[in-house]
């Protein structure tokens, strides 16, 4: 029997599906230790909600309530303006938030075996000059200190554990993403050449000391010859930097993949190079140690959310924005109750994507600013699988970061790594963008299609690597995040849209993530105290700013 609410398939459905794909299924040796019935959830995203929002025909609120901030949305950029209000001492703010959990695409979830991340899943360890994000750390138990120097020394738990990542290529696991199996002297030197090149741009400054690459950019160069990367793709840089090699162009087109959900020919090359340069050291040209939790990025979320307390409201979504010289109105649906609230705010933050602000923003509705098109937002689906037991290691071991070579997917992440439990019951999860040219067409066909097709297609993905895995599945959950991630596309970067997409409109201010251009929590982070700052000095509120 599946669970009320939720999705079931029988093992039998599974294996019969799977061998009408090709993949065969089985565990010679190995008692099978999964339920007969596999259960799970198609995780709502509210669309139906979105869509009903889409559609109007809503009334206005009868009475309205007194606030002095208003701040929609609590993703990371909404609960990180929160956060940066309360250090300040300004508490008289509400959160209102669509979704039933915080987070957005940093949320996170938690089972009988581990929590378990829905979207990001960690951080590099931030320099020093990152003071938000360190401090933020620093709150969460990530830190044991500081060393002589003032710089900060990370918790051996939030040390991303070895092994930390493999990569299953030529029927067999290896360690590291690269794919080195077949490897040539070309090849080698090609990879070379492109750790060469990046590391040149890691080491660069501008004039006045500004690096070209940095988290979050807003510290970064605009120089010329900066800017100019923008105007190529990352497929277009490969070419004109001399690197033809196929191994080399999967393993740069991986990190395009992993952090934007793009293709080489649709990431601008500024992003394709800042995923590798904004983290190196360009000194040694090693990457940072990353700091992860069983439920990812969601321990920060939860850490800002459980400080807002009960001044966020989930399930609350706003329909119409309307900034007045004296004040704000926020016309509020509560989802749960199906009745309208209405706010008078002497401030209001929108941490919200671009897409919806035409929409709720009175002086958009009719004629938007021709900014919000430039705007592309990518596709992606994440599953949880939970299962009995681990898979029959086959090469290197089981890692935190499990990768698949020939996948349209990224492979998967262990939520049981950071627990040191190597044997047992595991949640993998499991992530897929979709980097077509059609987001729009893409979207809505990934939103119809069903949990059955998913499992099928998920555990078809993976069993490439883990044949018995059919057996191994007691559960699996799937989210479509549709609108999850904004696009770096060439030319965007640089652009007057994005620049003016951050200028506030009167006593209404702007805080996302795609404020950047680029799908990072630092880079939330920053657009929320960015936004609180703004706030603050209008209020006159006295604070030190974290973002100079």
């Amino acid at each position: 029997m599946s669970e009320p609410g939720s999705c079931s398939l029988s093992r039998r459905e599974l294996l019969a599906g799977l061998m009408g794909l090709g993949v065969v299924a089985c565990s010679p040796g190995r008692p099978r230790r999964g339920s007969a019935t596999l259960v799970g959830s198609l995780v709502d995203d509210h669309r139906g909600v979105g869509h009903r929002l889409r559609d109007g025909g809503f009334g206005r609120p009868e009475s309205f309530e007194s606030a002095e901030l208003l701040i929609l949305g609590a993703g990371v950029a909404g609960l990180s303006a929160a956060w940066a209000c309360d250090h300040a001492g300004l508490r008289d703010y509400r959160v209102l938030e669509l979704g039933s959990t915080p987070g957005g695409t940093s949320s996170s979830g938690k089972g009988p075996v581990t929590a378990y991340p829905w979207g990001g899943h960690y951080v590099p360890v931030p320099p020093v000059a990152n003071r938000p994000l360190v401090t933020l750390l620093d709150e969460v138990g990530a830190m044991e200190g500081r060393d002589d120097e003032g710089r900060p020394l990370w918790a051996e738990e939030v040390l991303c554990r070895a092994p930390q990542e493999r990569l299953f290529q030529g029927g067999a696991w290896i360690e590291g993403l690269f794919p080195s199996v077949g490897e040539t002297e070309e090849d080698r030197e090609q990879r070379e050449l492109f750790r060469q090149d990046v590391r040149r741009w890691a080491a660069w400054r501008d004039e006045r000391g500004r690096p070209a690459f940095v988290i979050p950019r807003a510290l970064g160069s605009d120089a010329p010859i900066v800017r100019e990367l923008d105007t190529l793709s990352m497929a277009q840089h490969l070419d004109r930097v001399g690197i033809r090699s196929e191994r080399v162009r999967w393993w740069v087109e991986y990190g395009c993949r992993d952090d934007y959900g793009t293709s080489l020919e649709q990431t601008s090359a500024w992003a394709g190079i800042h995923y590798h340069a904004s983290r190196m050291n360009a000194d040694t040209g090693e990457q940072p140690e990353v700091l992860t939790w069983p439920e990812g990025n969601g321990r920060l979320v939860a850490h800002m959310a459980e400080g807002v307390g009960d001044r966020l409201a989930l399930g609350h979504a706003a329909l119409r924005i309307d900034p007045g010289e004296e004040g704000v109105e926020v016309d509020v649906l509560d989802v749960a109750r199906d009745e309208m609230k209405g706010y008078r705010a002497q401030q209001v933050i929108v941490a919200a994507p671009r897409f919806v602000l035409s929409r709720l923003l009175v002086p958009w509705q009719g004629q938007p600013p021709s900014f919000l098109s430039a705007f592309e937002h990518g596709s992606w689906v994440v599953a949880n699988l939970t299962l009995s037991d681990r898979p029959f290691p086959d090469g290197y071991p089981e890692c935190w970061d499990n990768v698949l070579f020939d996948s349209p997917s990224l492979g998967y992440v262990s939520a049981t790594h950071q627990l040191g439990s190597d044997h047992g019951p595991t949640v993998w999860t499991y992530y897929r963008p979709f980097p077509t040219d059609d987001p729009v067409t893409t979207r809505r066909q990934l939103h119809d299609r069903t949990w059955d097709e998913w499992v099928h297609e998920i555990v078809a993905d993976l069993s490439q690597a883990h044949p018995e895995l059919p057996e191994l599945i007691e559960r699996v959950d799937v989210r479509v995040h549709g609108h999850a991630m904004v696009r770096p596309s060439p030319g965007f970067l640089f652009s007057e849209a994005l620049r003016r997409a951050s200028e506030p409109l009167g006593r209404v201010h702007f805080a996302h993530a795609e404020l950047s251009g680029l799908p990072l929590f630092e880079e939330a982070q920053y657009w929320g105290i960015h936004a609180a700052e703004a706030v603050l000095g209008q209020r006159g509120v006295g604070f030190e700013s974290w973002l100079s």
